[in-house]
């Protein structure tokens, strides 16, 4: 068989050369072709002689048809060639040493012409025909042919056809491996083509081979041929640990869907940051019949690729989910299945648990977006990176319910179903489009069983509503009207009595009205007044019905009192005067007692009760013929102390306090005395809380205030109104966040502040001159200042040059004095902007040496 030309072996160390000559037989590889018959190559048809026909006359020949003389004696130089075509007298020769095809006639061959055929190597002479000058080949000898060894060759593969080319290469030739072979010391290599290697089997770079050796008539190169498989090398493999036990794991092979087995003992490397997921190389052994992993090796991650990503996206349908707990005979890792049309093709395409892009529940019928892998290995195409698209709930049958999120936990929480009285569990996991959820937030969600206890509930597919679209209840658009039967008591939430509170947390009112000739009863809760005012038994009131949903219940909600009942208990007015912990005083109408109420007494909630606010009560005797308010209930502000208020401001001081500050005196009221010129006693003018311009403040006895003057419109007395003291004192002290000032208040004379206190932000230092507000802490019955200003500041404090002995003591102390003092850096200060260390410049200090 004819191939390309190549060039010859090559031997890589050096040896003997071997002599030869051009005038023998056999012919050395560097001047002759040889050529000789084996098994499987392929053979040039022969055609007999008796069938070749003659078209040469001889006599056309110079010295009988030579220029060289017939018996060998001439001059002509001999050259070798092959013998390419055969007719009945004449033929061809392809020449071996240049690029050259002559005639020769069947006559100029030395021996029997039976003996002579295509491809046998011959030597001649060059001589010319005398009737057209062409050269043509005279006095044929036939060369006896280098007989190479027929026993097979043991070698290697150095080069490997590449499979990309596909068996293909330039025009007129076949892709080529190499392979070598060691003789006597030396490497040889020889080439090879596709059609040389049997079994039809790729061989691959470092494979044990076997051949036999071919010589190219032409172009005298050696190749190989009939090359047999001996042992493919041991190849190294790349996958991703799959599982670790106790003292194995496995590995998921990168070029076959299959796991093998590797003991720690075989991982090259710390066995401790050896981890699920990591990619790795190994080499294949078969031990015991089994195949295992060897010499197990760590790779950069991202090195191995199980699988190219079509990232076009499509979308389809779900139609098989994964079951939440496998089944014994689930041996498919793919057991999902989406529905997917592509072109004009219809395709099932498998899924697995890691290809969701969350864990929220997959359902039949879902509308989704992914993205289709196809496994490198085994070709298999699936569905990954899933998303459920927002129009799914469209395509799916299942019920959708409304809550609001009421508990979260670490990764979980619980919802306030409408429809369901019990609370459902979530987990965070369930939540769609990654939303973060607090509490109070509106979903909707789908009920699912618990697959762990199927008479266990949890939500599922949670998604996040706007604000006020889950509503609990529905509300009558039409207005009722009732009459109260019982009035509603209030849930404390102040402290209250324990027992009193406990029986009174579960009372509610309730309102008789007709509907259709048929009289019905509603209940009602003092959330659902309006305007403030508690209605009483015997009230007429207007009012909506309630319905829960979840239940069916009714109620009465936004209550407003139409007429009240004449033959109730007269409702009396006051103000706010004091709170304390667990009760608290009613300032009167005239602003001349204080009425005592606890906070159970209290209609709706004590947090929204302050100094000052009106509020609206019933007057009642306890123990001991004590009065008391009862049904204690805010309404909207009215007048203050008075009308007809002076225009002119005055100047007084305060010889009575209120009861709140002082609760030993038996009047409520506090007095403001004016003084006369010379030091004679005034008029004395009474105040309430009502009276002052900032209620919590607590007037002290013998304390400077501005005030006007109001008549009580009730009684017509004249009283003190917009009260402001004029308090001033010098700051004692200021410590980290607190301080005191030098003013009496009591037994005490320092007052107490927070440096919150002081106005415009102002850094207070001792001496300085501020004004204030003292407030009564009605807890611990202490004062303390608030709405600090300061008037003027102070003297600076003057730096005292120091005492001479310490200046002479420092003037001997040198820096490397070991019993000198030292000061070592513990902490370093930090700044206003919270920087660190000093920004002024550090100076050597001379000791003894004052900057």
């Amino acid at each position: 068989m004819e191939r390309g030309s190549s060039e010859p072996p090559v031997a890589r160390s050096t040896g003997s050369t071997q002599s030869s000559s051009t005038g023998s037989v056999p012919i050395p590889r560097s001047s002759s072709v040889s050529y000789h018959a084996h098994s499987g190559s392929k053979k040039h048809r022969q055609i007999p002689l008796c069938k070749r026909s003659m078209s040469f006359d001889p006599g056309l020949l110079h010295n009988n048809g030579h220029t060289a003389y017939a018996n060998g004696t001439g001059s002509g130089i001999r050259e070798t060639g092959v013998v390419e075509k055969l007719l009945t007298s004449y033929g061809f020769i392809q020449c071996s040493e240049r690029q050259a095809r002559l005639f020769f006639h069947c006559s100029q061959y030395n021996g029997a012409l039976q003996d002579l055929k295509i491809g046998d190597d011959v030597e001649f002479e060059v001589s010319s025909d005398r009737r057209t000058g062409k050269p043509i080949a005279v006095k044929l000898l036939k060369i006896k042919p280098e007989v190479l060894p027929e026993e097979r060759i043991s070698g290697q593969v150095v080069s490997s056809i590449p499979l990309h080319l596909d068996g293909k290469s330039a025009p007129g030739q076949m892709p080529t491996g190499s392979v070598c072979y060691e003789r006597n010391g030396e490497v040889f290599y020889l080439t090879y083509t596709p059609d040389d290697v049997e079994g039809n089997v790729h061989l691959d770079t470092g494979d044990k081979v076997s051949f036999y050796m071919d010589t190219n008539k032409l172009t005298g190169a050696v190749s190989a041929r009939n090359i047999q498989l001996v042992k493919k090398k041991q190849m190294r493999c790349q996958g991703v640990v799959c599982a670790t036990k106790e003292a194995f794991g496995f590995i998921e092979r990168a070029d076959v869907v299959k796991e093998i087995f590797f003991h720690y003992s075989e991982f090259k490397g710390d066995l401790d940051a050896l981890q699920v997921g990591d990619d790795v190389e190994f080499t294949i052994k078969d031990r015991n019949g089994k195949e295992v992993a060897t010499d197990v090796r760590l790779l950069p991650q991202g090195t191995v690729v199980f699988e190219d990503i079509d990232y076009k996206l499509h979308e389809g349908t779900v139609v098989k989910v994964i079951p939440k707990i496998p089944t014994k005979n689930q041996n498919d890792p793919l057991p999902g299945r989406i529905n997917v049309r592509i072109g004009f093709t219809e395709k099932e395409l498998p899924f697995g648990e890691k290809d969701t892009r969350s864990k929220v529940t997959l359902l039949e019928g879902d509308h989704v977006q992914f993205n289709i892998s196809t496994d490198r290995r085994d070709k298999l195409e699936r569905a990954t990176r899933i998303d459920i698209l927002p129009d799914t709930f469209n395509f799916t049958k299942e019920a959708r319910e409304m809550g609001v999120i009421a508990a979260i936990r670490d990764g979980f929480g619980f919802i306030k179903c409408v429809d369901r009285d019990a609370r459902m569990f979530f987990h965070f996991s369930e939540v769609l489009e990654e939303t973060q959820l607090h509490i109070s937030d509106e979903v909707e969600f789908t009920v699912v069983p618990d697959m762990l206890s199927a008479q266990r509930n949890h939500a599922v597919r949670i998604k996040k509503l706007p604000k006020g679209t889950v509503s609990f209840h529905t509300q009558s658009e039409h207005r009722f009207v009732g009459v109260v039967e019982k009035e509603v008591v209030a849930v404390t939430s102040k402290n209250a009595s324990p027992t009193k509170g406990k029986e009174k947390e579960a009372e509610e009112g309730v309102i008789a009205y007709e509907d259709c000739g048929v009289k019905l009863t509603l209940p009602y809760h003092a959330k659902d007044l309006e305007g403030g005012s508690h209605p009483q038994a015997g009230d007429k009131v207007e009012f909506s019905i309630n319905e829960v949903k979840r239940t069916g219940q009714q109620s009465a909600v936004s209550i407003r009192v139409l007429n009240r009942n004449s033959s109730n208990a007269k409702r009396l007015h006051g103000f706010v005067a004091t709170l304390k912990d667990n009760f608290g005083f009613i300032e009167t109408a005239n602003h001349d007692q204080e009425i005592f109420f606890h906070y159970s007494e209290v209609c709706g909630d004590v947090e929204n009760l302050e100094l000052g606010d009106t509020v609206e009560y019933t007057l009642s005797k306890g123990k001991g013929n004590k009065v008391s308010a009862e049904k204690v209930t805010k309404v909207a502000a009215v007048n203050g102390v008075g009308e007809d208020i002076s225009a002119s401001v005055m100047m007084g001081k305060v010889i009575r306090p209120l009861r709140s500050v002082d609760p030993s005196q038996t009047e409520y009221q506090g007095l403001i005395e004016v003084p006369e010129e010379g030091g004679t006693k005034g008029q004395t003018y009474p105040f309430g809380i009502m009276g002052m311009g900032n209620k919590a403040d607590c007037l002290q006895k013998g304390e400077l205030v501005k005030f006007q003057v109001c008549t009580v419109p009730q009684t017509g007395q004249k009283m003190a109104c917009n009260v402001v003291p004029q308090r001033r004192a010098v700051v004692e002290c200021v410590k980290d966040q607190f301080g005191f000032l030098t003013y009496e208040v009591g037994e005490s004379k320092k007052l107490f502040f927070h440096v919150k206190e002081v106005q415009d932000g102002l850094e207070l230092q001792a001496g300085d001159e501020v004004e204030f507000s003292v407030v009564l802490n009605q807890r611990t019955g202490k004062c303390s200042a608030c709405n600090v200003r300061r008037v003027s500041e102070g003297p600076k404090p003057v730096v005292t040059p120091r005492p001479d002995r310490l200046v002479n003591r420092l003037k001997s102390i040198t820096l490397d004095d070991a019993s000198a003092p030292r000061l070592v850096i513990l902490r370093q200060p930090r700044g206003p902007d919270n920087s660190k260390g000093f920004n002024v410049e550090r100076k050597t200090r001379q000791p003894g040496v004052i900057d």
